[in-house]
């Protein structure tokens, strides 16, 4: 019978010894233990067995811890992968729920979040007056009435409003004669400021009543606003603005409300404002300071640009100058406010007088019972140290408009809407 391989079992015939030295020489150990015993070596620890079946035997164990080191480690990667993915997962979904969660905070700041407007916000706040008990039933019902008949004619109650406040600015500073050089107010405006039913968001439609106030009061603007004679209401304004969406005024804005603005508490800027006062073919231009171009954030060139709107055909050494020019509307970051003059220091420098919205009637009031020492004007008096937001617009009216001119003006407002300066 032919010889077989101790190792591998092959058949070997005579040349057994050749081939266990050619194939198998690695598992050979040493010579001999030097009483005779053939040694063998583990090829993969180097220790030595006295037996070619205990060699075969721990060389088995090797192969199997091996092979079970290589499972784990595979098992190890595909667990920390897995363990990756849901982590991923998870923050992926994070993020997703506080992205909805921001978008639907921006929604509510901005009125967009389909809770109603101003009707709704109107007696909301009127039965949370009635449950504190600082409001009669009655006067809730007689209130909610006559609120009922505004939104139905569209025409503002007025009962948010002062008249006569640049008339008594007038008289004041015929007297003043402490620190103002010059001083240039515009034309007649009525003061409006938020009501129940816009509070927290309804500057930009009270700064547009103020306008509308005071370009009614002027015969030039007469054939534009022959179909507006009286102060419109909010949802009202809300309307007309999207009257000049369709009209195909600023796309790119309407497209941020969806078209939408009645039954909202939608803010909205410039670009509306612009937009309506041109689809009524009023002559106006948005002059955007988009930053700071003085020390510690200061504006001097906003201040210098409504400088230069009073004074432009305004000349002359009367200390008080009662222009024909519209107030100007007034925009940054976060609210809006209405340009009703400017004053000139008799140290050079410049001090706006701005009506704001978030004044009360009552605060309006005591403006026209001026004391002498002027400490009123205080709710009106902006310094250049206290406009230091990043960024400002203004809206600011120069006239009519032709047919042409608007048509114009409606395709242009489509790629262009506002200057920068500087």
């Amino acid at each position: 019978a032919p010889l077989e391989c101790p190792f591998c079992g092959e058949a070997a015939g005579r040349e057994l010894e050749e081939h266990v030295r050619a194939r198998h020489g690695h598992l050979l150990g040493a010579p001999g233990t030097g009483n005779g015993e053939q040694l063998y070596e583990c090829p993969m620890c180097s220790l030595t067995c006295t037996n070619i079946q205990i060699l075969e035997e721990h060389v088995d164990l090797h192969l199997e811890e091996h092979n079970f080191s290589e499972g784990g480690n595979i098992r190890d990667l595909e667990l920390a992968q897995q363990l990756q993915t849901e982590e991923d997962e998870r923050q992926r979904s994070e993020e997703e729920k506080r992205e909805r969660e921001e978008f639907k905070k921006l929604q509510r700041q901005y009125g967009l979040d389909n809770s109603g407007g101003f009707k709704q916000q109107f007696l909301k706040n009127m039965e949370r007056e009635v449950d504190r008990g600082r409001m009669q039933p009655f006067e809730y019902h007689k209130r909610k009435a006559d609120m009922m008949e505004s939104l139905a004619s569209g025409i503002d109650d007025g009962k948010t409003k002062t008249s006569g406040v640049i008339e008594a600015l007038c008289k004041y500073y015929q007297n003043e004669n402490k620190d103002v050089r010059r001083v240039w107010l515009s034309a007649g405006v009525d003061h409006f400021h938020s009501s129940l039913g816009d509070r927290g968001w309804g500057c930009g439609y009270r700064n547009f009543q103020m306008l509308l106030s005071s370009l009614l009061q002027n015969s030039f603007y007469n054939d534009c606003l022959r179909d507006t004679t009286l102060i419109p209401s909010i949802p009202k304004i809300q309307s007309m603005i999207e009257d000049a969406w369709r009209e195909g005024f600023d796309p790119h804005g309407a497209s941020h409300f969806n078209n939408r603005l009645h039954d909202s508490k939608a803010w909205i800027g410039a670009c509306e404002i612009y937009s309506l006062l041109t689809s009524l073919r009023i002559k106006c231009q948005i002059i955007d300071f988009h930053k700071p171009t003085g020390p510690m954030g200061t504006h001097p060139l906003l201040f210098e640009w409504i400088l230069n709107y009073y004074s432009t055909d305004n000349e002359g050494s009367a200390k008080v100058v009662c222009t024909s020019k519209p107030p100007m509307y007034l925009q940054h970051q976060g609210h809006s406010r209405t340009v009703v003059g400017i004053e000139e220091k008799k140290n050079k420098s410049l001090c706006l007088l701005l009506f704001d919205p978030g004044c009360s009637s009552q605060q309006m009031q005591k403006l026209l019972k001026q004391n002498s020492d002027g400490t009123g004007l205080r709710l009106l008096r902006k310094f250049m140290g206290s406009l230091k937001e990043n960024q400002y617009q203004i809206v600011a009216v120069d006239g009519v408009l032709s047919f042409e001119e608007k048509a114009a003006r409606c395709r242009a407002s489509q790629v262009l809407t506002s200057e920068k300066i500087p």
